[in-house]
Formats: structure tokens, sequence, C-alpha cells
């Protein structure tokens, strides 16, 4: 037998519409109850009395009595709000005018999420800004633009441990001999020194100092990696500060061949010059770290000389003017100012 009639109903959770809060209005001008309202709608009578109780407004008539009406606009509004404010807030909305900040610091100018952070922070520039790990936690979710492939060194990051080897020369003074006040960066002027290749070659190189204390990073192409050509471009470089003696009192080097030359120029110029352990790049930790973000414009196998002076330069512009949460997110470049200001 084929069933002709059924009296189930089937909910569909449909709010109500514009046009059925003005049938409501008419509904209720007939006089009718808010039973027979909901039948004639197929609404339930509850739906009917909750939209009444929200759209009706105290009105004041031309005897100046007060009298009670419904309005579908009022309803409706009300009915807006309420949705509005259901749930808990979500702090995104709160802080868009940084995410868009956010968005072009770390797509454009490369910054970290912490270093965006900070910065924005610092210069309270947003009336919202979140932590750090909240910026992480919304790039993991989504709600930015910025995903994980772009956030390098997020992804570069090893667990690995390193281990120091043995049996390799020492070319001068240990580090072990270096003062307390250097190795936790209370004092100016000291520096980490490495040079970086663009290919498997001794040819085509770029000299790197960076200074512990301010972060500051010196880049300079050099001919060769060869001892006489990092004896002249370290030269030249010292030479470019007239209050050399406190803007270099000592530099720190690994034991490749290129420094041989270092310790009897660093003697010459009266800069205490340290040699790391063999094996022990983390002993110039500053100084890697800024190597690996050169490779940000100085990609890893291909020839330094294809690239261009401005190209270098950009780099280290990039490195002196990125805010740096150990500094307080101020640019190495503020830092650095503060002890050299005019005299460089």
């Amino acid at each position: 037998m084929t069933q002709s009639y059924s009296n189930t109903k089937e909910r569909s959770f449909a709010h109500l519409t514009e046009a059925e809060r003005g049938n409501i209005e008419a509904y209720m001008d007939e006089g009718l109850s808010l039973r027979e309202i909901g039948r004639r709608m197929g609404r339930n009578p509850s739906t009917i009395s909750r939209e009444r109780n929200r759209g009706t407004v105290k009105q004041i008539d031309t005897n100046r009595k007060a009298y009670t009406t419904y309005f579908p606009d009022a309803g409706a509004r009300i009915y807006k709000e309420n949705r509005d404010n259901c749930g808990g807030r979500s702090t995104v909305m709160d802080a868009w005018e940084f995410i868009e900040f956010a968005e072009e610091r770390i797509l454009k100018d490369k910054w970290s999420p912490d270093a965006t952070v900070g910065y924005a922070k610092r210069h309270k520039e947003f009336d919202y800004v979140p932590s750090t790990k909240t910026l992480y936690n919304w790039i993991d979710e989504g709600k930015l633009s910025v995903i994980n492939m772009d956030l390098e060194l997020k992804l570069r990051r090893s667990t690995k441990k390193a281990k120091c080897r043995k049996n390799k020369k020492v070319l001068g003074t240990s580090i072990e001999e270096r003062p307390e006040s250097i190795d936790n960066r209370e004092e100016f002027g000291h520096w980490e020194i490495d040079t970086v290749l663009g290919h498997k070659s001794k040819d085509d190189a770029l000299l790197t100092l960076v200074e512990r204390k301010t972060r500051m990073e010196i880049i300079k192409r050099i001919p060769s990696k060869s001892a006489p050509a990092v004896t002249a471009a370290l030269e030249d470089v010292i030479s470019a500060y007239p209050n050399k003696r406190d803007v270099f009192q000592s530099i720190t080097a690994d034991n490749g061949s290129e420094f041989s030359e270092l310790a009897d120029q660093g003697t010459e110029k009266q800069i205490d010059v340290y040699f790391a352990h063999p094996y022990a790049s983390w002993e110039r930790g500053s100084n890697e770290r800024h190597n690996g973000l050169i490779r940000k414009f100085i990609k890893k196998g291909q020839p330094i000389h294809t690239y261009a002076d401005e190209t270098i330069d950009d780099a280290a512009n990039w490195m002196n003017t990125l805010p740096r949460k150990i500094l307080d997110y101020q640019t190495p470049s503020e830092a650095f100012a503060k002890f050299v200001g005019s005299g460089a």
C-alpha cells in the first residue's frame, strides 16, 4: 500500500527570513494566536514566541500613552546581535591590522614571526598584537596567507647534536682563553669572522664578520678564499672606522687556512684574536647563524661572481635592519649606532 500522506516533518533549522517576519507582523495585527501563526507558517509556536519577544518595542501614542508592538526590523536586528555575540570571541578579528602587517613582513621582507611580533610590540603600532606562539598557531591553522613553507628557518632547524672531532691544528690563542666578558656579550667590539663560498672552490668568496653584542653584519667580496685575500679585506674593513681600537677589540675565527695570517694581523692592529676548537662551529654561533641567512640571497652552489654587488649589499642591509628578540627588538644597525655613532 502506497502512503499518500505523512505527518512527519523534516527539521530544516532554517532561520526566519525577512518575508516571514513580515508575515508574523501581519498575522499579529489580525489578532491571531502564536499557535495559529505557527501553523499557517509551518513553524513551531516557540519560534514565533521568541521572535515576538525580540521584536517587541515600547512606543508612545499621540495621547502620550505607552504601548508595545512588534517590528520585524527590530527582531532582525536583535537576532543578528545575538548571533554575533554567541560563542567565544576570536582574537584573530582583533588582530586583523597586525595580520596584514605580519603577512607583508614575513612574505616580502622575510622576517621571522618572532621578529614581527617583537617589532610590533616594541613600536606599539597596533591595538592588539598576539604572542609569538599564537602567531605560529595561526599560521599552522591556516588563518594567514603565510604557510610553513614560507618560514625557512622553521623548516631548516636540525635536532642533531654537533660532535667535536679532534686532531686538527689550532692557529693561535684558543677560545678557552677568551675572557668571560666576551663570552657573555657584555662588551661591545668583539667580532666573529668566517668565509662563505658560492660553490666548492677556494676562488670567489665572501668575508663575513658579525659583532657579538649588537649582531651587526659586515659582508665583503674577496677574490679567493686565501689568507692574503682575507688579510687584505679585513684591513679595508678595519680602516673604515676611525675609532678602530674601540670597534675592533677582538676577533674569533675557526682554524681554516684562510685565517693563518689573522693572529699576526691582530698583533699588528692590537686586536685580540681567538680560534675556536676544530669542528666546533657552534662556538661561533652568531657567525654561523648569519651565514645561513645570507643563503636567502646567495644560493649554495652558485658562483659568487654571478651576483651583483647590490645583491650582497641587500643581504647585509636586510640582516642589519631585521628586529632581533635578543636586542629587545631593536635592529642591529640601531644597536651598533649607539656604540659607534657618527665615528664610523
